[in-house]
């Protein structure tokens, strides 16, 4: 493919920063990101933020079939050009995160999802992934290197928080490769990593999703109040229904949640869905 600089300028092309816009062009880097998400023949890949289409040519050359989204309209001749000789790669301009997703997965079946996320959407997109999808195996992504890191943290750490713990409990999290933010035009502000998601079919089972999501939300709504305190504050409790809780999930007095594992979360989610079934 020629230089994306050219095929840029050449259908004037310029980048909207409320899109997020960073392209990547190093084709033996794109190569080496669709490998480590392990990408095949018969792989259905989902891509979110197509840009310039060059992760898209990579992973139409290596999948089965790419459904791509793209938001800027102005990028639409330049995919054209870009994947012309990618005839198994598709791109819809429209809004991912305003997508129909259960009728998506319905067309796609198992998939993957392949991406150099924009920044601004990095966490709300995740977290669609890990609380509404069923067919997805895993997600291979790009995200800012702070993001990263929280994303694959531990309990105990300054990095965990409750997205950590969200995640945990459908997918397994690493980092693949750290990605300087030089690769990147234009050249943004922060480096970046490759993150893998790999889900796992009731990878730490709880009673009721919900109550887990509620008991997360709960556990990091204040760092500078006891798990104790939020406990009371999000589930309406008395001081001694929220320690009775606490003590029957093995949690220590004064304990905070940064300092619970995803597995002591689960424990506890289920002791307060089942304080709440007795209630109702």
């Amino acid at each position: 493919m020629e230089n994306l600089r050219e095929i840029l300028q050449r259908h004037g092309f310029r980048f909207q920063k409320q899109f997020g816009q960073n392209f990547l062009s190093d084709a033996n880097f794109l190569r080496s990101l669709v490998a480590a998400a392990g990408v095949g023949g018969n792989t259905t890949v989902l891509e979110i933020g197509c840009g310039a289409g060059t992760l898209t040519r990579e992973l139409a050359a290596a999948a089965k079939r790419v459904i791509g989204f793209e938001i800027d309209r102005a990028l639409r001749p330049v995919l054209a050009e870009t994947l012309a000789d990618r005839p198994n790669a598709e791109v819809r301009f429209a809004d991912f995160l305003k997508t129909d997703l259960s009728a998506l997965e319905a067309e796609l079946g198992e998939y993957a999802v392949v991406a150099n996320l924009p920044y601004y959407i990095t966490s709300p997109l995740i977290m669609r992934f890990v609380e509404e999808a069923r067919k997805v195996r895993s997600l291979t992504v790009m995200v800012q290197d702070d993001v990263a890191r929280r994303l694959c943290a531990r309990e105990n750490t300054p990095d965990y928080g409750a997205i950590t713990a969200a995640i945990a409990r459908r997918a397994s999290a690493r980092i693949v490769k750290a990605v300087p933010r030089a690769m990147f035009f234009p050249v943004p502000n922060v480096d970046s990593a490759v993150v893998q998601l790999t889900f796992e079919e009731e990878r730490i089972p709880v009673l009721d999703a919900k109550c887990y999501r509620d008991t997360v939300r709960a556990a990091f709504l204040s760092r500078r109040k006891t798990l104790e305190n939020n406990l009371m504050q999000a589930f309406s409790l008395s001081r001694e229904r929220a320690q009775a809780v606490l003590a029957a999930a093995g949690v220590p007095d004064k304990a905070r949640g940064e300092s619970l594992s995803p597995q002591t979360l689960a424990k506890l989610s289920d002791l307060l869905f089942e304080e709440k079934q007795k209630h109702e």
